[in-house]
């Protein structure tokens, strides 16, 4: 034990049962432990033991009862050493004279290190730091107790000291609080000297020395503490000025208003802040053990002027539980315990300017049993209050990193399109597998596995693949921008299709089982677009050209143990390739470009601006007083080569 008080715990009934603590001296000649016996007391030396019963069990606490402090002088009652108590002690259980438990305890408690003297009145006054050193110890710490590696801590004795002798505090925090600086004339250091000492150097005291001040900032910087919540301009005259793009949307209670988003690593986080003009579509998985209810929707939102207003709620029920629901192996049986929960939520923002109009949420409800795992589904949209003939028109006309591509069947009698990719779950086939939508500027990669069987035959699996892809891509058109009208057909550009095979290709029609060549396994969806210009300086995305491709694979059956009565596997895939082309051609470089490349020295071998550098400051090769020397030593030989080298000089010399 290195403490006052050590707890233990006799187990089994106490009743008839005797515990006494003694002191177990060592025997001299063997140096083994003496054990005690049963006619011992509850008090020895400086030591108590209290027993207190609890049922089947007996608490045992061994206490030291002696002072811990430190001797001052003149004193007594005190430790005189750091190390104050060191004996080994013995607590017995008897029942008569048979001993029935022993515990032995081995003590080694050291002085108490916190100040317990006399605190005086007498306000202390802290002299000058830039004139006076605050204090000849500053690694002196602790009040009372030796610090270690402390070497000027007048409370570490000399046997402390030879502990730690040789790894003491350096420098000004280790005592040194005036060192002799490089500048005074009996410094022996040399490592900062200039050349020209000692022929000039201080005579000075060292009470009057540069490191006075060492530890003296000036100044207090307050920390700035982050919370989750900020304030809002609404105090009278200051009004709130509005949402900017990505700006949190704001509750009446002064909180973000959250819904479930994914973070960047595919995990979904319950309290995410709904950004301003950026929608989202996520799912979450969720049990009916881990299910929580989010944001109530009671909750008014701040309109961006320090107004609020309230959320328009549509519940509705689920009909087809099949699109979120996934069961476990272990189907639950029919009095399972069920829950009634939020199965999707959609949240739609009219936005007019730097303000919300009105928020309209559509709240979808179903049954979630114990064993099912639940898809919950969030999305988020902002739309414009400005609209024309009763179409809506984006503030923002072209694209947006993230936002789905939008897709139409031009001169059809209902023109949405869609344009897709695989979202595969569970086993990842594409029987099961969901569709998401392209997301513009976002290259994506996805696919699903088709179950083949050894007897297919290759023509149907050719069409039975291609159909499967092109279940994907149910559009004829895709539209320039995000505000393309379906009646004006300048807004959209047409989809280019690249059949996988065609009349003047030769397909193989495979005549051996379980092998078919050239099935196109691969989709390649490739969209060119470019940055036109930019609205409130904000840059306008528009998609110029949208092209599909195939590529083709061999196909063979792959068997296991057996090929009798077996399925194999086709991997078919889809990919997304954004590619961004220039709007226009670059400008001509400008003569003054041209002559001035000339002098770039990070495009040229000779840097003729840098033919002085070892004479500028920016030269650390030599010091500064060498490289001035050997310039004016160097300028003075070319000019006297000049000199000589002149026909009236050799004249002259004749």
């Amino acid at each position: 034990m290195s403490g006052p008080r050590v707890n233990s715990f006799f187990l089994g009934n106490s009743s008839g049962v005797s515990f006494s603590i003694s002191l177990s001296p060592r025997d001299e000649a063997t140096g083994e432990l003496q054990l005690g016996n049963c006619s011992g007391s509850k008090t020895v030396g400086d030591w108590n033991l209290d027993v207190t019963p609890v049922v089947d069990t007996s608490k045992v606490t061994v206490s030291l009862t002696r002072n811990l402090e430190l001797c001052l002088p003149n004193a007594t009652d005190c430790c005189p050493s750091p190390l104050c108590v060191v004996e080994t002690l013995q607590v017995l259980a008897c029942h008569g004279s048979v001993m029935l438990a022993q515990l032995l305890i081995q003590a080694e408690i050291f002085a108490n290190s916190s100040f317990t003297g006399n605190v005086s009145e007498n306000a202390t006054i802290i002299p000058n730091q830039a004139f006076r050193p605050l204090g000849s110890c500053p690694c002196n710490l602790t009040a009372g107790a030796c610090d270690v590696r402390c070497c000027c801590d007048l409370e570490c004795t000399p046997d402390l000291k030879q502990l730690f002798n040789g790894s003491c505090f350096p420098g000004v925090f280790g005592g040194d609080v005036n060192p002799p600086f490089d500048q005074l004339c009996s410094s022996q250091s040399m490592e900062y000297a200039p050349e020209w000492f000692p022929f000039l150097c201080v005579q000075s005291s060292l009470d009057n020395t540069p490191f006075l001040g060492y530890f003296y900032h000036g100044s207090i910087s307050t920390p700035k503490v982050s919370a989750f919540t900020i304030s809002l301009q609404t105090s009278p005259g200051t009004l709130f000025t509005g949402y900017r793009e990505g700006d949190p949307i704001i509750t009446e209670e002064n909180e973000y208003f959250t819904i479930p988003q994914q973070s960047l690593a595919g995990q979904c986080v319950e309290n995410a802040p709904v950004a301003y003009l950026q929608d989202f579509d996520v799912k979450c998985l969720s049990s009916l053990v881990s299910y929580k209810e989010g944001l109530p929707h009671h909750v008014r939102i701040n309109t961006g002027t320090a107004d609020f207003i309230q959320q328009n709620v549509i519940y509705r029920t689920i009909t087809d539980r099949g699109k979120f629901i996934t069961e476990s192996e272990n189907l639950h049986p029919a009095e399972a315990l069920c829950q009634n929960v939020t199965f999707a939520e959609h949240y739609t923002f009219i936005c007019k300017d730097e303000n919300i109009e009105q928020v309209n949420v559509t709240v979808f409800l179903g049954s979630l049993c114990d064993g099912e795992i639940l898809s919950q589904r969030f999305t988020v949209e902002f739309l414009s209050l400005r609209s024309t003939n009763g179409e809506e028109l984006f503030e923002n006309p072209g694209y947006q990193v993230g936002k789905p591509v939008r897709a139409a069947n031009i001169n059809a009698s209902d023109p949405l399109g869609t344009l897709n990719i695989w979202q595969p779950g569970g086993r990842g086939l594409c029987a099961s597998a969901t569709y998401t939508p392209v997301l513009f500027g976002v290259d994506s990669y996805s696919g699903c596995i088709l179950e083949v069987g050894i007897n297919e035959d290759c023509s149907l699996l050719r069409g039975n693949v291609t159909e499967k892809l092109n279940s994907l891509i149910q559009a004829t058109h895709i539209g320039k921008r995000d505000n393309s009208s379906y009646s004006d057909l300048n807004d959209w550009v047409e989809i280019i299709r690249l059949d996988p095979f065609t009349s003047d290709t030769n397909v193989s029609t495979g005549n051996l089982k379980g092998f078919c060549p050239d099935i196109p396994a691969n989709l390649n969806i490739q969209i060119m677009f470019a940055e036109v210009g930019a609205v409130q300086g904000i840059p306008q995305q528009q998609i110029l050209a949208v092209q599909i491709s195939y590529s083709t694979v061999l196909w063979q059956f792959q068997c296991g143990l057996s090929c009798a009565n077996s399925l194999s596997f086709l991997p078919i895939t889809a990919s997304v390739q954004f590619i961004e082309v220039p709007a226009q051609p670059p400008a001509p470089r400008a003569r003054y470009h041209r002559i001035y490349a000339e002098f770039d020295c990070n495009q040229n071998d000779v840097c003729w601006p840098q033919l002085f550098y070892p004479l500028t400051g920016f030269y650390t090769g030599e010091p500064y007083s060498q490289c001035l020397a050997k310039g004016l030593l160097l300028a003075f030989l070319i000019s006297l080569a000049a000199i000589m080298t002149n026909p009236w000089f050799s004249k002259l010399w004749k």
